[in-house]
């Protein structure tokens, strides 16, 4: 008999864990340990992770210097489209509240958020918290934000030492691939921490917790709707490409992406329905892939809304500034690791970390992330289908004899 896919398992979890906490909730709560193992699990893995993943992908930038104009361009539109993904995130989680419906049980750690936010730290406090004195104790704290700081400056250091660093950023490759192996272990706990995070909130808090879940989930379809008619609105206005013929060529690689939850199982349509568009084939083989890694519009957009979420629940009151901060940890961090499964996942539960909320937030959002995954990755295609029509005009190169054809066609 054929095991069941990961996400059937972490269903079923869900469901059980609801059914137990409902019909039982002391046996609810006390399973709950389940879930705080997949936790320790996560803060396990989280140090190594993110420094392997961050320094080679800083060190191997040298591919990206290589390619000259079409990569650098490529990039600066990553990184706005990006920020435009987290700063909608944070506007609609902050309008609706979702997590306002949901009380997470209280922490060490969410205590210490709330002390951090009463203290209103100022701006120099944030900058030297920034800066590790140890990467050893900042690894050991995981305090994410402090080696973010001290991988960024490996990373440059090393690629500034070119071919005599080689050997060190194969070994860390290495380590990168063995930890994206490692993760994969632990996500095989996952339905069972979905199973105990889902027995012991409902069983400790009702069924209510089911509407607060629900909330995000029509906050983040929302937020998405959102910021495509943004983003994709004002590009292809920008670059002269009719929105409807645009969002016609991407309608299939984004169907595919959105019903497998897999980007790469749209690649391929994406590449020939791009070259169908106009975009010539060496820009959008280099823009599209690259986009993978560099350019996780979606993902960035649920991290922000999800992280806040987490925030609301846990009754934690963020300032501006430190949301502020969470965009840009949450822009280094979504590029380190975005070859992991349930990237997003591990990028959250770093991202919690580092500003002391609750990762029993992570093992709740679990539940529903294969539907938030579906909208996410489906957008992540859309947004890196852009991508490569925006280089493509800018480098002077889109071919708009071709997209005449295929409107004719």
């Amino acid at each position: 008999m054929r095991r069941p896919s990961q996400s059937t398992q972490i269903f079923i979890g869900l469901a059980l864990g609801i059914a137990l906490g409902a019909v039982w909730p002391d046996a609810g709560v006390a399973v709950r340990p389940l879930a705080d193992i997949f936790l320790r699990l996560i803060k396990m893995i989280l140090a190594p992770l993110i420094f392997s993943t961050l320094v080679v992908g800083i060190a191997g930038t040298g591919e990206l210097r290589a390619v000259g104009r079409i990569g650098l361009k490529a990039i600066i539109w990553f990184e706005l489209a990006t920020t435009v993904a987290l700063a909608v995130g944070l506007l609609m989680v902050n309008v609706i509240k979702p997590g306002a419906m949901l009380t997470l049980p209280p922490s060490g750690d969410t205590a210490t958020a709330v002390a951090m936010v009463k203290q209103q730290q100022g701006g120099w406090d944030l900058v030297l918290h920034l800066v590790p004195t140890s990467v050893v104790d900042a690894m050991a704290r995981g305090d994410v934000l402090q080696i973010v700081v001290f991988s960024t400056f490996f990373g440059v250091g090393l690629a500034a030492i070119g071919d005599r660093g080689a050997g060190l950023v194969s070994l860390l490759d290495s380590v990168a691939q063995v930890m994206f192996k490692v993760t994969g272990y632990v996500m095989r706990f996952a339905p069972i921490g979905v199973f105990g995070a889902m027995a012991g909130t409902i069983g400790g808090h009702g069924l209510s917790v089911l509407a607060s879940l629900g909330a995000l989930v029509g906050t983040l379809y929302a937020a998405l709707l959102l910021f495509v008619l943004i983003v994709v609105g004002a590009a292809t206005l920008l670059v002269r490409v009719p929105i409807l013929k645009f969002l016609q060529a991407v309608r299939e690689p984004f169907l595919i992406a959105f019903t497998t939850a897999s980007s790469e199982a749209a690649l391929p349509k994406a590449l020939e329905s791009m070259e169908q568009l106009g975009v010539p084939k060496r820009i959008a083989s280099f823009v599209l892939p690259t986009g993978y890694s560099f350019n996780l519009d979606g993902s960035t957009l649920y991290l922000s809304a999800a992280s806040i979420f987490v925030a609301q629940a846990a009754g934690v009151d963020l300032s501006i500034g430190q949301q502020i901060t969470m965009m840009l940890t949450l822009m280094v961090t979504s590029k380190g690791v975005a070859g992991v499964p349930r990237a997003s996942l591990v990028i959250l539960a770093a991202t919690l970390a580092a500003f002391h909320l609750p990762l029993e937030g992570v093992a709740l959002l679990l539940g529903v992330d294969q539907v938030l995954d579906m909208a996410r990755t489906g957008v992540n295609v859309l947004g890196n289908c852009l991508a490569s029509v925006v280089v493509a005009r800018w480098e002077g190169e889109f071919d708009d004899e071709q997209m005449r054809r295929s409107e004719a066609a």
